[in-house]
């Protein structure tokens, strides 16, 4: 494992060759604040108030700290008035973009931002792109997106329709920071046929997305737990048999 010397806020580090500024600045308790970050997908900068100033010689510049590789030599500085004002800005656009999401408004109190010069919105999405990117890259179901541009842009589902592609799996709902992604399983949730009868079942109902799915039950205790649709989509990439996953959590221990 090869390692890099650098410099956070006057403290000589090591730091794994190949690692971000921020995976190297958390190691050693050194706080920088993030959004759109998480350790399952790959970093994308989103957010922008991860941004922290670099030294090179005699100049000095910001970046985003959680795409930025760590380099011998380098001086990082995390707490400059120049870094808190480009995130001071930062957070007072999240704020008038998402006035009622909660871990904006602790993000701007902790930056003294009390208020916002900008007009008002009323959403609850940050556009962190975390969702799409969790369902992309580890689950790999792909099924939602972004979509338009500017102050159009939304996470959405394929043509605004129902997302076809959609498993049901939840991790969309783990990683959303501002709670907007939702799920709610229904326990004897009735389904329409062609004929116009009905049939009674358990759902997974993915809010967002616009999707529904049948729960499968497990095969020794008969609690609904994971979407059948999961559990297809898993067999056929892992090739183990639908019936052997058919099996909760609660009774695999």
């Amino acid at each position: 494992m090869e390692m890099v010397k650098l410099n956070i806020d006057g403290k000589e580090i090591t730091a794994e060759k190949g690692s971000t500024i921020l995976e190297a600045a958390r190691q050693y308790n050194i706080e920088i604040p993030t959004l759109c970050y998480h350790e399952a997908v790959k970093p994308f900068g989103a957010c922008r108030l991860c941004v922290v100033e670099i030294k090179k010689g005699k100049k000095s510049r910001i970046v985003t700290s959680c795409n930025y590789f760590v380099e011998d030599g380098l001086e990082v500085l995390t707490n400059t008035e120049r870094v808190l004002r480009v995130r001071r800005l930062v957070i007072e656009l999240l704020l008038a973009r998402c006035p009622n999401v909660k871990i904006v408004r602790e993000l701007a109190e902790k930056l003294g931002v009390e208020d916002t010069t900008f007009t008002l919105d009323n959403s609850f999405c940050i556009l962190c792109g975390l969702c799409v990117r969790v369902c992309d890259e580890v689950v790999g179901a792909k099924a939602i997106s972004f979509a338009n541009r500017g102050i159009y842009r939304e996470v959405t589902s394929p043509f605004l329709e129902p997302a076809e592609d959609c498993i049901g799996c939840g991790s969309c709902v783990y990683v959303c920071p501002t709670g907007l992604v939702t799920m709610k399983d229904v326990m004897g949730a009735r389904f329409y046929t062609p004929d116009g009868d009905y049939e009674l079942g358990n759902l997974r109902i993915m809010h967002n997305w616009k999707q529904s799915l049948r729960l499968a039950e497990c095969k020794k205790c008969g609690r609904p737990f994971m979407p059948q649709a999961q559990i297809d989509f898993i067999a056929k990439k892992t090739g183990i048999s639908p019936d052997e996953l058919k099996i909760c959590p609660t009774c695999k221990e």
